[in-house]
């Protein structure tokens, strides 16, 4: 049809940049604040261990209320969702920049958690909805792919120089501007899709955040205190919640997971590879951030700039895996991609107190990237193929919880871990959750190659090799 090959108009154009910087800003705050950690302890008087959670408390109540952000743009309308969830994030930015003291700011990076979890899992049916089927949308997809692949770790050089030539407060008051400016435009520029029927599972939402914050406390808290009694009773309570949330799916009809995504023979192993790697990233990018400060004695801004051979490799391995994929298949890339984060997280581990940064890390930050880059597009790829049309929300919306959730386990037991162990100990045991991915992969994931696929897998793929072009 004529509207698939037309070049987009400077109105969905606009669009495409609204809805990109809203999923761009959502990404980026997972990981902005890291290089602020320093200046932030001092100034709100943080434990180290305590530290993580300005971290971690953005990303539970993210990943947590995922699922239930994404039913809700079903139900009362994606880009008021969008919208909504992004004045709640802008809002929270402006009080975090505020803080006075510890409990502030932890409130705060919740909430803004909260607001990215109504505004994120609605961007990409937004552009679904603005583009019309073919290159058009096929490059609006690329853009988006882009930014959502490596934002994170942008955020750390954004926030390193946010940190240098302003203050820590400034990783949170520049989402103000940007947020005013989005929620002005989007309802003049970013168009409303139908809306679904169904309700909203509140209760499944509280279960599945509750359990994820209980477990995510009992790690920090062990890392604080180093006895197991003491975080038995939090733990416990959090496994509870997770199992009732479990159940609960398993008895309504519209449920925010449906469980047989998890348990299906590819799916299964493809998600819980989507949590350990984002995991071991997370956790490196925070134990990294305080080893150039505080170790090296790096500025905020140098630190920045440290992590920008990670960022341009990941940016450059998301634009080119989508044609290796549709070229070899999704398995041999991510065999590649683990293998080669599990060397560059083990020649990151290496580096002493007395290294420098072109001889201990300039060359595994380099291979880190590369490894990052290659491991999420064969895993997307997995997971999405074949998803029947009712379950594609879903699919997409439990991959992005295990990715945050994943994020927030990571830096709790890498920090706990590092408590007890040292940096170096922490990072080993990065290297070795790698490794049981790894395995997890080469055994258990062994889909179809694309030519074996049948019609529903075979546009799959071809989308998403698009997104490269």
């Amino acid at each position: 049809m004529p509207s698939t090959s037309r070049a987009p108009s400077r109105s969905t154009g606009l669009a495409l940049a609204v809805i990109v910087t809203c999923q761009l800003m959502v990404v980026l705050d997972a990981t902005v604040v890291n290089i602020a950690l320093a200046p932030i302890q001092r100034a709100l008087h943080f434990s180290p261990a305590g530290l993580s959670w300005v971290v971690d408390a953005y990303s539970l109540a993210f990943g947590g209320l995922l699922l239930l952000g994404g039913r809700a743009g079903d139900i009362f309308g994606r880009r008021r969702m969008l919208v909504a969830g992004l004045a709640l994030f802008t809002l929270a930015s402006a009080v975090g920049g505020l803080a006075t003291d510890s409990a502030m700011l932890l409130a705060a990076r919740a909430v803004q958690g909260i607001g990215a979890a109504l505004a994120s899992p609605n961007t990409l049916s937004l552009i679904t909805a603005t583009f019309p089927e073919g290159p058009a949308r096929n490059r609006a997809l690329g853009v988006f792919t882009a930014v959502s692949a490596g934002g994170g770790s942008l955020g750390l050089v954004l926030g390193g120089f946010l940190t240098s030539e302003a203050s820590w407060r400034w990783v949170l008051f520049i989402n103000v501007p940007i947020g005013l400016a989005i929620i002005a435009l989007a309802p003049r520029v970013v168009t409303e899709p139908p809306r679904n029927g169904g309700r909203v599972d509140l209760i499944g939402a509280a279960l599945a955040t509750g359990g994820l914050t209980g477990v995510t406390f009992a790690v920090i808290r062990l890392a604080e205190h180093g006895s197991a009694a003491l975080v038995a009773g939090p733990a416990a309570v959090g496994v509870a919640l997770l199992v009732g949330f479990v159940v609960t799916q398993t008895r309504r009809a519209d449920p925010l997971l449906p469980l047989r995504l998890v348990t299906d023979r590819l799916r299964g192993p493809s998600y819980l590879g989507v949590l350990l790697v984002p995991s071991v990233m997370f956790g490196v990018f925070f134990l990294l951030s305080q080893y150039l400060e505080l170790t090296l004695h790096f500025s905020a801004i140098r630190t920045g700039w440290a992590f920008l051979p990670l960022t341009g490799m990941i940016f450059l391995s998301s634009r080119i895996t989508p044609r290796i994929v549709a070229s070899v298949g999704a398995r041999p890339l991510l065999l590649f991609g683990l293998c080669v984060l599990t060397v560059a997280t083990f020649w990151i581990s290496r580096a002493t107190p007395s290294g420098g940064y072109l001889t201990d890390l300039l060359g595994p930050f380099t291979l880190f990237g590369i490894g990052a880059g290659c491991c999420f597009m064969p895993l997307s790829v997995v997971i999405l193929t074949g998803v029947p049309a009712a379950d594609a929300g879903a699919a997409s919306g439990a991959m992005q919880t295990m990715q945050q959730t994943g994020g927030a386990l990571g830096v709790a037991a890498l920090t706990a871990v590092a408590s007890s162990h040292g940096r170096q100990g922490a990072l080993e045991v990065a290297a070795g959750v790698i490794v049981v991915a790894l395995a997890l992969a080469f055994t258990l994931i062994r889909p179809a190659r694309p030519e074996a696929l049948d019609g529903e897998g075979d546009a799959e793929v071809g989308v998403l090799v698009a997104m490269a072009e």
